[in-house]
């Protein structure tokens, strides 16, 4: 279409700006495999997405996106994100205008609360020098990413940490934390002071989280963050599922407390999803009465996570868990987990891709403006749609800009 024509149909999105910008997004770590094997993404058209970074940016509303990290990956399903494959990801997650989250799990496989494996390369490093270790690691890949032109603006030093990390060899719990334990709180200390310490050195604008997933235990999650207030870091991240964590009260009772109690750290939302299919019999909260285990219940879901968050203004974001999840007419993530924004029957996107945009206070509601030039004004500024002042409009390109607190199509 000719600019003529792009320029006398534009749209223009009310947005809310506040002080600060807030951050929505996901965990996208899972892209480039699905692109590997040609898997179809469709629009609500029906049409196929080109480029799903930039249709997560450009529709969804996305301003930041996560990658995960593993030492030597283990290649089992979802675990194939060694550097080399994070640092390209990371690069053009940069390129696209997106924070990018780099999640370090410090292991060769999944680390969560029921696991936290020291990588096989390590197990013969003396525990005593395993904090230098996790140093010069840190500093070797943050290293790596600036030279690749993918600096983290957000960097997870450990994933979901509640029970502390780095426990020893596959299948042990030697150095198992417990926030009503003192054993072994000293060593997690030490262990994420150095991981700290190599992220300031290398990218000291980026913020650092400390990640843990007990969102429906207020006692223990005020304990854990306790337990590490002398650490440098900047950001309380957290894990929330209903099937795990209980209703959305709950949580916004863990974030209020929280708040209260680490008034000097903003909150993020790391991780959340919910069902798109069926419902696991393992869950230890059913909620498909309100929130179907279907795209509806899913959009349902998250509607009212925001409903209840968007208020809170030390609440920075959310990040939803692998959104890009496509099991239509392909075995990539085998088996399938069921948390994907695409509807696994079509390869569609679901409405509940939209939801998350609103937090960030962009609307549905959509104005078109009459024919002629574009609205965008002289003498007042001009933002790029990832808060960038736009410092010249010689030839600007179409694109979405930001102008006295409206969104702008051009």
């Amino acid at each position: 279409m000719a600019r003529k024509s792009i320029l006398s149909v534009l749209l223009v999105v009310s947005l809310v700006v506040s002080g600060q910008e807030r951050y929505v997004g996901g965990d996208i770590s899972m892209v480039p495999s699905y692109e590997k094997a040609n898997v179809q993404y469709l629009d609500r058209s029906g049409n196929r997405i080109s480029n799903l970074i930039e249709y997560f940016r450009d529709e969804a509303g996305f301003n930041i996106a996560r990658v995960r990290l593993f030492v030597n990956p283990t290649k089992e399903t979802g675990v194939v994100q060694d550097l080399d494959y994070v640092a390209g990801l990371s690069k053009r997650i940069k390129d696209a205008g997106l924070s990018l989250m780099l999640d370090f799990h410090y292991s060769d496989t999944w680390a969560d609360p029921k696991a936290q494996w020291i990588p096989a390369v390590w197990t013969s490093v003396a525990d005593a020098a395993l904090p230098d270790t996790l140093y010069a690691y840190t500093k070797r890949v943050l290293e790596r990413m600036t030279s690749a032109g993918a600096t983290p603006d957000f960097i997870q030093t450990g994933n979901e940490i509640s029970y502390g990390m780095l426990w020893g060899p596959n299948g042990t719990r030697t150095y198992y934390c417990h926030y009503d334990k003192d054993a072994n709180w000293d060593r997690l200390k030490k262990l994420l002071s150095e991981a700290g310490k190599a992220c300031r050195e290398i990218c000291p604008e980026a913020k650092i989280i400390i990640h843990t997933e007990r969102t429906n235990n207020l006692e223990g999650t005020k304990k854990i963050y306790n337990r590490l207030s002398s650490l440098d870091y900047d950001i309380i991240g957290l894990s929330y599922y209903p099937e795990w964590h209980d209703n959305i009260s709950k949580l916004t009772s863990t974030l209020g407390n929280l708040h209260s109690l680490f008034p000097f750290k903003d909150i993020m939302l790391v991780e959340t999803g919910y069902y798109n299919n069926w419902y696991p019999e393992s869950a230890t909260y059913d909620f498909t009465d309100k929130w179907p285990a279907s795209p509806e219940g899913q959009k349902k879901f998250l509607d009212d996570l925001v409903t209840a968050t968007e208020k809170m203004e030390y609440m920075k974001g959310i990040l939803y868990w692998f959104p890009e999840e496509n099991p239509y007419k392909n075995s990539v993530y085998e088996p399938w987990y069921n948390h994907g924004l695409f509807n696994p029957n079509t390869g569609k996107v679901s409405e509940a891709l939209f939801s998350l945009q609103a937090l960030r206070g962009i609307t549905t509601g959509v104005e078109q403006l009459p024919g002629g030039e574009s609205p965008l004004q002289t003498g007042s500024p001009i933002y790029t749609i990832d808060g960038r002042l736009v410092t010249s409009t010689d030839n600007l390109p179409c694109g979405i800009y930001i102008q006295n607190g409206k969104k702008i199509v051009r």
